[in-house]
């Protein structure tokens, strides 16, 4: 990748065959649909793509199916943390002997550590690897914040940590990356329905699941604000909204899914025990993504 990381970043919902098992052919159909959307990158193993219900060997599969399918098209982030340091030190290497873009790296989940074990994970982790690194800040899923200071005091010290994906909910944080460490920092804002908002503030891009469903219309939102037609933005984020709206609200990957099928690429439902999406959250999103194909 010779240029910097920006736009709207699809993250890829994961297919799976009715035997659970990991749907190479149609993970590809998942790729081409946000491509064709017009995103500017794709995610592999992302939390849309339901790493933590992955083995490892299935974590690096989809990694290397998704760079080997995306051919150079868009760059590719592959999500690499992991519970333990060693583990995600290995899904990193073996991301870059892919070819990967950009590592993400989740801190670890499950048993929340202190902020200075977290720190300690993520430089020894920065320190086994050569590519470009983006922090994955989500608290509620690790049960820790890293805030705005931290992550640009991370920044400084290793050259090449040089994103963050903030899906914090937290928009005064969000707010802070973006205004005051953009010199050395691209901020993606990882909650959906703050793109709009991310992106009119001056966010480097924004990471979204529901890019998955409805990529050109994100896109068009992103390509009417970078035109500087304001208006026009509006007028599309109001349309597009309440689709994502029902999704964040109704339980996000089962909608996500729910959402792939009915823009015709099934790829069936969340490894279990996830469950899919309650059929009355199905008939809201469904309503919603038929107004918003009616307002087009």
């Amino acid at each position: 990748m010779t240029s910097e990381l920006r736009g709207v970043l699809s993250a890829l919902a994961l297919p799976f065959d009715p035997d659970e098992q990991v749907d190479i052919a149609t993970l590809h159909r998942v790729i081409d649909h946000s491509i064709a959307g017009g995103v500017h990158g794709v995610v592999a193993g992302g939390s849309t793509g339901e790493f933590a219900a992955t083995s490892d060997e299935e974590r690096r599969r989809v990694v290397e199916e998704t760079i080997a399918h995306v051919a150079g098209r868009v760059p590719v982030i592959a999500q690499t943390g992991a519970t333990t340091t060693s583990a995600a030190i290995a899904h990193s290497r073996a991301a870059q002997r892919a070819g990967a873009d950009v590592l993400m790296l989740v801190t670890p989940y499950y048993e929340a550590l202190s902020l200075t074990e977290t720190l300690t994970y993520l430089r020894e982790v920065a320190d086994a690897v050569e590519l470009p690194i983006m922090l994955y800040n989500i608290p509620a899923a690790t049960g820790v914040n890293l805030d705005a200071q931290t992550i640009a005091r991370l920044a400084d010290e290793f050259e090449h940590i040089r994103y963050v994906k903030d899906s914090s909910a937290d928009w005064e944080q969000g707010l802070q990356l973006i205004h005051h460490h953009a010199d050395r920092l691209g901020t993606f804002i990882g909650w959906d329905t703050f793109i709009c908002s991310a992106l009119i503030e001056g966010a480097s891009g924004v990471m979204a699941g529901a890019a998955n469903v409805v990529p050109r219309e994100i896109v068009a939102v992103h390509d009417a604000i970078v035109e500087g037609d304001l208006a026009g933005a509006l007028t599309l984020w109001k349309r597009l909204y309440p689709v994502l709206d029902v999704m964040l609200s109704r339980g996000f990957v089962p909608a996500v899914k729910a959402g792939l099928g009915m823009q015709g690429v099934p790829v069936g439902p969340p490894r279990r025990p996830m469950a899919p999406l309650a059929a009355d959250d199905a008939a809201a999103l469904d309503r919603a993504l038929t107004a918003l194909r009616a307002a087009v």
